[in-house]
Protein backbone atom coordinates (compact mmCIF):
# COMPACT_ATOMS: atom_id res chain seq x y z
CA UNK A 1 0.00 0.00 0.00
CA UNK A 2 1.32 3.49 -1.07
CA UNK A 3 -0.98 6.60 -0.11
CA UNK A 4 0.83 10.21 -0.99
CA UNK A 5 0.68 13.18 1.10
CA UNK A 6 0.31 16.40 -0.33
CA UNK A 7 3.08 17.76 2.61
CA UNK A 8 2.35 21.77 1.43
CA UNK A 9 -1.46 21.00 2.14
CA UNK A 10 -2.18 22.34 5.79
CA UNK A 11 -1.95 25.93 7.39
CA UNK A 12 1.16 25.42 8.94
CA UNK A 13 2.75 23.04 6.65
CA UNK A 14 4.40 20.81 6.70
CA UNK A 15 5.00 20.63 10.13
CA UNK A 16 1.49 18.79 10.97
CA UNK A 17 1.70 17.55 7.61
CA UNK A 18 5.00 15.48 8.55
CA UNK A 19 4.18 14.55 12.20
CA UNK A 20 0.94 13.11 10.83
CA UNK A 21 2.77 11.14 7.88
CA UNK A 22 5.37 9.71 10.69
CA UNK A 23 2.08 9.04 12.70
CA UNK A 24 0.64 6.56 9.65
CA UNK A 25 4.09 5.04 9.28
CA UNK A 26 4.06 3.97 12.65
CA UNK A 27 0.10 3.14 12.94
CA UNK A 28 0.51 1.25 9.35
CA UNK A 29 3.53 -0.84 8.96
CA UNK A 30 1.91 -1.93 5.35
CA UNK A 31 1.98 1.27 4.58
CA UNK A 32 4.98 3.66 2.18
CA UNK A 33 3.68 7.29 2.79
CA UNK A 34 4.72 9.67 0.23
CA UNK A 35 4.88 13.10 1.31
CA UNK A 36 5.07 15.59 -2.24
CA UNK A 37 6.03 19.14 -1.82
CA UNK A 38 9.26 20.92 -1.49
CA UNK A 39 12.17 17.98 -0.80
CA UNK A 40 14.64 20.26 1.33
CA UNK A 41 12.00 21.54 3.79
CA UNK A 42 10.53 18.05 3.79
CA UNK A 43 13.78 16.47 4.76
CA UNK A 44 14.33 19.00 6.95
CA UNK A 45 11.61 18.61 8.85
CA UNK A 46 11.60 15.13 8.56
CA UNK A 47 15.02 15.26 10.53
CA UNK A 48 12.71 16.47 13.98
CA UNK A 49 11.09 12.84 14.12
CA UNK A 50 12.21 9.65 14.76
CA UNK A 51 12.23 8.09 11.58
CA UNK A 52 14.17 4.96 11.36
CA UNK A 53 12.46 1.57 10.21
CA UNK A 54 9.46 3.81 8.73
CA UNK A 55 8.56 3.69 4.99
CA UNK A 56 8.33 7.20 3.83
CA UNK A 57 9.40 8.35 0.57
CA UNK A 58 9.80 12.44 -0.42
CA UNK A 59 8.49 12.93 -4.05
CA UNK A 60 10.02 16.85 -4.99
CA UNK A 61 7.16 19.63 -6.30
CA UNK A 62 8.54 22.89 -6.54
CA UNK A 63 4.99 24.54 -6.79
CA UNK A 64 2.40 24.58 -3.67
CA UNK A 65 -1.74 25.53 -4.11
CA UNK A 66 -2.46 28.05 -1.68
CA UNK A 67 -6.51 28.47 0.04
CA UNK A 68 -6.59 32.07 -1.98
CA UNK A 69 -5.71 30.41 -5.16
CA UNK A 70 -8.95 30.53 -7.55
CA UNK A 71 -9.41 26.86 -8.46
CA UNK A 72 -10.10 27.88 -12.12
CA UNK A 73 -6.31 29.27 -12.41
CA UNK A 74 -4.77 25.99 -10.82
CA UNK A 75 -5.41 24.00 -13.46
CA UNK A 76 -3.12 25.02 -15.46
CA UNK A 77 -1.13 27.83 -13.52
CA UNK A 78 0.42 25.34 -11.20
CA UNK A 79 0.82 22.51 -12.90
CA UNK A 80 4.33 21.49 -10.81
CA UNK A 81 2.21 21.89 -7.82
CA UNK A 82 2.45 19.59 -4.39
CA UNK A 83 -1.62 18.62 -5.46
CA UNK A 84 -0.89 17.71 -9.26
CA UNK A 85 2.11 15.20 -9.09
CA UNK A 86 0.47 14.21 -5.58
CA UNK A 87 -2.76 13.08 -7.71
CA UNK A 88 -1.28 11.95 -10.79
CA UNK A 89 1.24 9.21 -8.71
CA UNK A 90 -2.48 7.90 -8.50
CA UNK A 91 -3.45 8.21 -11.71
CA UNK A 92 -0.73 6.12 -13.07
CA UNK A 93 -0.82 3.87 -10.48
CA UNK A 94 2.12 4.41 -8.89
CA UNK A 95 0.01 5.28 -5.41
CA UNK A 96 -3.31 3.64 -4.15
CA UNK A 97 -4.59 6.86 -2.85
CA UNK A 98 -4.17 10.76 -2.05
CA UNK A 99 -4.59 12.89 0.62
CA UNK A 100 -4.44 16.80 1.22
CA UNK A 101 -5.44 19.29 4.16
CA UNK A 102 -5.56 21.93 1.09
CA UNK A 103 -7.39 24.49 -0.87
CA UNK A 104 -10.73 21.83 -1.15
CA UNK A 105 -11.75 23.62 -4.67
CA UNK A 106 -8.11 23.44 -6.12
CA UNK A 107 -8.41 19.98 -5.17
CA UNK A 108 -11.40 19.42 -6.47
CA UNK A 109 -10.72 20.93 -9.81
CA UNK A 110 -7.46 19.21 -10.15
CA UNK A 111 -8.70 15.56 -9.68
CA UNK A 112 -11.67 16.28 -12.25
CA UNK A 113 -10.63 18.07 -14.90
CA UNK A 114 -6.32 17.66 -14.85
CA UNK A 115 -5.70 14.27 -13.70
CA UNK A 116 -7.99 11.62 -12.45
CA UNK A 117 -11.54 12.87 -14.18
CA UNK A 118 -15.02 11.44 -13.22
CA UNK A 119 -16.04 7.62 -13.23
CA UNK A 120 -18.13 6.90 -16.17
CA UNK A 121 -21.51 8.58 -16.24
CA UNK A 122 -20.82 10.68 -12.64
CA UNK A 123 -22.32 14.05 -13.08
CA UNK A 124 -20.54 15.55 -10.22
CA UNK A 125 -18.02 14.48 -7.76
CA UNK A 126 -19.33 14.92 -4.01
CA UNK A 127 -17.65 15.84 -1.05
CA UNK A 128 -19.10 13.04 1.86
CA UNK A 129 -18.54 14.06 5.36
CA UNK A 130 -17.87 11.42 7.82
CA UNK A 131 -19.39 12.12 11.37
CA UNK A 132 -19.16 9.57 14.38
CA UNK A 133 -21.56 10.19 16.91
CA UNK A 134 -21.89 7.73 19.69
CA UNK A 135 -21.34 4.32 18.21
CA UNK A 136 -23.02 5.58 15.10
CA UNK A 137 -20.97 6.51 11.92
CA UNK A 138 -22.62 8.76 9.45
CA UNK A 139 -22.07 10.47 6.08
CA UNK A 140 -23.00 13.46 4.67
CA UNK A 141 -22.48 14.12 0.86
CA UNK A 142 -22.06 16.73 -0.76
CA UNK A 143 -20.62 18.60 2.07
CA UNK A 144 -19.24 20.82 -0.40
CA UNK A 145 -18.07 20.62 -3.56
CA UNK A 146 -21.52 21.38 -5.54
CA UNK A 147 -23.34 24.24 -4.49
CA UNK A 148 -26.06 24.42 -6.97
CA UNK A 149 -27.66 20.97 -7.75
CA UNK A 150 -29.74 19.07 -10.25
CA UNK A 151 -32.19 16.30 -8.99
CA UNK A 152 -30.12 13.66 -10.85
CA UNK A 153 -26.89 14.74 -9.15
CA UNK A 154 -28.27 13.87 -5.44
CA UNK A 155 -29.54 10.72 -6.89
CA UNK A 156 -26.10 10.26 -7.73
CA UNK A 157 -24.86 11.39 -4.79
CA UNK A 158 -26.96 8.65 -2.65
CA UNK A 159 -25.62 5.99 -4.50
CA UNK A 160 -22.04 6.97 -4.24
CA UNK A 161 -22.60 7.47 -0.54
CA UNK A 162 -24.24 3.59 -0.23
CA UNK A 163 -21.49 2.56 -1.46
CA UNK A 164 -18.84 4.15 0.90
CA UNK A 165 -21.33 3.43 3.37
CA UNK A 166 -21.16 -0.29 2.08
CA UNK A 167 -17.92 -0.94 1.26
CA UNK A 168 -15.77 1.23 3.42
CA UNK A 169 -17.98 1.50 6.49
CA UNK A 170 -19.09 -2.17 6.26
CA UNK A 171 -22.73 -1.57 6.73
CA UNK A 172 -24.51 -3.86 5.08
CA UNK A 173 -27.90 -2.58 4.31
CA UNK A 174 -27.23 1.57 4.51
CA UNK A 175 -30.12 3.67 5.33
CA UNK A 176 -30.07 6.20 3.21
CA UNK A 177 -32.34 9.65 3.35
CA UNK A 178 -32.43 13.15 2.20
CA UNK A 179 -32.15 16.14 3.82
CA UNK A 180 -34.86 18.10 4.03
CA UNK A 181 -36.96 20.68 5.90
CA UNK A 182 -39.95 17.92 7.58
CA UNK A 183 -39.83 14.30 7.59
CA UNK A 184 -43.06 13.62 5.52
CA UNK A 185 -43.36 12.71 1.90
CA UNK A 186 -43.86 15.70 -0.06
CA UNK A 187 -41.47 17.95 2.27
CA UNK A 188 -38.76 20.06 0.80
CA UNK A 189 -37.75 22.03 -2.34
CA UNK A 190 -39.18 21.06 -5.94
CA UNK A 191 -35.44 19.50 -6.39
CA UNK A 192 -35.57 17.47 -3.18
CA UNK A 193 -38.82 16.00 -4.11
CA UNK A 194 -37.60 14.91 -7.96
CA UNK A 195 -34.51 13.72 -6.19
CA UNK A 196 -36.90 11.24 -4.40
CA UNK A 197 -38.66 10.48 -6.93
CA UNK A 198 -35.43 9.14 -8.95
CA UNK A 199 -33.76 7.25 -6.09
CA UNK A 200 -36.91 5.54 -4.98
CA UNK A 201 -36.55 3.59 -8.29
CA UNK A 202 -33.11 2.17 -7.50
CA UNK A 203 -32.09 -0.76 -5.43
CA UNK A 204 -31.55 0.70 -2.22
CA UNK A 205 -32.48 0.96 1.60
CA UNK A 206 -34.13 4.53 0.80
CA UNK A 207 -35.85 5.75 4.13
CA UNK A 208 -36.94 9.21 2.55
CA UNK A 209 -37.28 12.73 4.11
CA UNK A 210 -34.73 13.67 6.82
CA UNK A 211 -33.75 16.33 9.29
CA UNK A 212 -31.44 16.99 11.65
CA UNK A 213 -32.75 15.40 14.46
CA UNK A 214 -32.63 12.27 12.80
CA UNK A 215 -28.88 12.63 11.33
CA UNK A 216 -28.09 13.27 14.78
CA UNK A 217 -29.93 10.04 16.58
CA UNK A 218 -27.86 8.22 14.31
CA UNK A 219 -31.51 7.20 12.38
CA UNK A 220 -29.89 7.49 9.25
CA UNK A 221 -26.46 5.83 7.85
CA UNK A 222 -25.51 8.31 4.58
CA UNK A 223 -27.92 11.83 4.40
CA UNK A 224 -27.74 13.23 0.80
CA UNK A 225 -27.77 17.24 0.22
CA UNK A 226 -26.82 19.92 -1.99
CA UNK A 227 -23.37 20.83 -1.39
CA UNK A 228 -24.95 24.32 -0.45
CA UNK A 229 -26.92 23.12 2.34
CA UNK A 230 -24.70 20.41 3.30
CA UNK A 231 -21.95 23.22 3.86
CA UNK A 232 -24.12 24.66 6.14
CA UNK A 233 -25.37 22.18 7.74
CA UNK A 234 -21.80 20.73 8.78
CA UNK A 235 -20.38 24.53 9.85
CA UNK A 236 -23.84 25.13 12.04
CA UNK A 237 -22.99 22.22 13.59
CA UNK A 238 -19.04 23.16 14.34
CA UNK A 239 -20.25 26.20 15.45
CA UNK A 240 -22.95 25.19 17.70
CA UNK A 241 -20.02 22.66 19.31
CA UNK A 242 -17.77 24.90 19.86
CA UNK A 243 -20.43 27.47 21.55
CA UNK A 244 -21.41 24.43 23.84
CA UNK A 245 -17.82 24.19 24.82
CA UNK A 246 -17.14 27.65 25.48
CA UNK A 247 -20.33 27.47 27.77
CA UNK A 248 -19.54 25.11 29.54
CA UNK A 249 -15.77 26.07 30.42
CA UNK A 250 -17.70 29.33 31.37
CA UNK A 251 -19.73 28.07 34.14
CA UNK A 252 -17.67 25.09 35.08
CA UNK A 253 -15.03 27.74 36.37
CA UNK A 254 -17.70 30.04 37.75
CA UNK A 255 -16.82 29.15 41.05
CA UNK A 256 -15.34 26.26 43.44
CA UNK A 257 -17.69 24.50 43.48
CA UNK A 258 -18.25 24.32 39.59
CA UNK A 259 -14.75 23.41 39.37
CA UNK A 260 -14.84 20.83 41.72
CA UNK A 261 -17.64 18.69 39.87
CA UNK A 262 -15.76 19.95 36.45
CA UNK A 263 -12.88 17.92 37.79
CA UNK A 264 -14.68 14.90 39.05
CA UNK A 265 -16.49 15.40 35.00
CA UNK A 266 -13.12 15.54 33.30
CA UNK A 267 -13.17 11.82 31.87
CA UNK A 268 -16.69 12.07 30.78
CA UNK A 269 -16.24 15.47 28.79
CA UNK A 270 -12.52 13.81 27.72
CA UNK A 271 -14.87 10.75 26.27
CA UNK A 272 -17.57 13.28 24.60
CA UNK A 273 -14.48 15.94 23.20
CA UNK A 274 -12.94 12.61 21.47
CA UNK A 275 -16.58 11.26 19.85
CA UNK A 276 -17.14 15.01 18.26
CA UNK A 277 -13.65 15.77 17.35
CA UNK A 278 -12.84 16.46 13.32
CA UNK A 279 -9.52 14.90 14.06
CA UNK A 280 -10.39 11.77 14.91
CA UNK A 281 -12.18 11.06 11.54
CA UNK A 282 -9.49 12.98 9.64
CA UNK A 283 -10.93 14.17 6.43
CA UNK A 284 -13.87 14.00 3.97
CA UNK A 285 -13.43 11.89 1.08
CA UNK A 286 -14.07 12.89 -2.92
CA UNK A 287 -16.05 10.33 -4.07
CA UNK A 288 -16.98 10.29 -8.30
CA UNK A 289 -13.18 10.21 -9.73
CA UNK A 290 -11.24 7.56 -10.36
CA UNK A 291 -9.13 7.79 -7.97
CA UNK A 292 -9.03 7.80 -3.37
CA UNK A 293 -9.14 11.20 -2.34
CA UNK A 294 -9.03 12.29 0.65
CA UNK A 295 -9.54 16.23 1.90
CA UNK A 296 -8.84 17.75 5.05
CA UNK A 297 -9.36 20.77 7.32
CA UNK A 298 -6.79 23.45 6.51
CA UNK A 299 -6.41 23.28 10.05
CA UNK A 300 -5.66 19.61 10.78
CA UNK A 301 -3.25 18.67 13.02
CA UNK A 302 -1.19 15.34 13.06
CA UNK A 303 -3.37 13.13 14.40
CA UNK A 304 -5.93 14.49 11.67
CA UNK A 305 -3.55 13.67 8.83
CA UNK A 306 -2.36 10.63 10.49
CA UNK A 307 -6.47 9.79 10.30
CA UNK A 308 -6.86 10.95 6.73
CA UNK A 309 -4.45 8.68 5.80
CA UNK A 310 -6.15 5.79 7.46
CA UNK A 311 -9.15 6.66 5.68
CA UNK A 312 -7.04 6.53 2.26
CA UNK A 313 -5.28 3.83 3.68
CA UNK A 314 -9.04 1.44 4.08
CA UNK A 315 -10.77 2.86 0.76
CA UNK A 316 -7.64 1.94 -1.27
CA UNK A 317 -8.26 -2.03 0.38
CA UNK A 318 -11.59 -2.06 -0.44
CA UNK A 319 -11.06 -1.13 -3.97
CA UNK A 320 -14.10 1.85 -2.96
CA UNK A 321 -13.47 2.93 -7.25
CA UNK A 322 -14.03 -0.34 -8.34
CA UNK A 323 -16.94 -0.76 -6.16
CA UNK A 324 -18.34 3.12 -6.64
CA UNK A 325 -17.83 2.30 -10.76
CA UNK A 326 -19.74 -1.37 -10.76
CA UNK A 327 -22.46 0.40 -8.60
CA UNK A 328 -22.97 3.14 -10.28
CA UNK A 329 -23.51 1.36 -13.45
CA UNK A 330 -25.66 -1.16 -12.18
CA UNK A 331 -27.63 1.67 -10.07
CA UNK A 332 -28.08 3.92 -12.66
CA UNK A 333 -29.41 1.72 -15.22
CA UNK A 334 -32.14 1.63 -12.86
CA UNK A 335 -32.94 5.49 -12.86
CA UNK A 336 -35.16 7.11 -15.53
CA UNK A 337 -33.21 8.88 -18.28
CA UNK A 338 -30.98 11.71 -17.33
CA UNK A 339 -30.33 14.83 -18.98
CA UNK A 340 -27.05 15.51 -20.93
CA UNK A 341 -23.98 16.74 -19.40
Amino acid sequence: MRIVLDAMGSDDHPVPDVAGAVLAARAFADTTILLVGDEQRLKLELDKHQTAGLKIEIVHAPDTVSMDDKPSWVVKGKPNSSMHIGMKLVKDKHADGFVTAGNTGAALSIAMLSTLHRIRGVKRPALTAVFRLGTNTIILIDAGANADCKPEWLAQFAVMGHTYAQIVLNLPSPRVGILSNGEEEGKGTEMIRMATDIIRSVPLNFVGNVEPKQFLRGEVDVVVADGFVGNIMIKSMEAATRKMAETLRTELTSNVLSMLGAALSRPAFKRVQKQIDPAEVGGAPLLGVNGVVIIGHGSSNAKAIKNAIGQARNAAAADLVGSLTTNLERMLNAMPIMESE
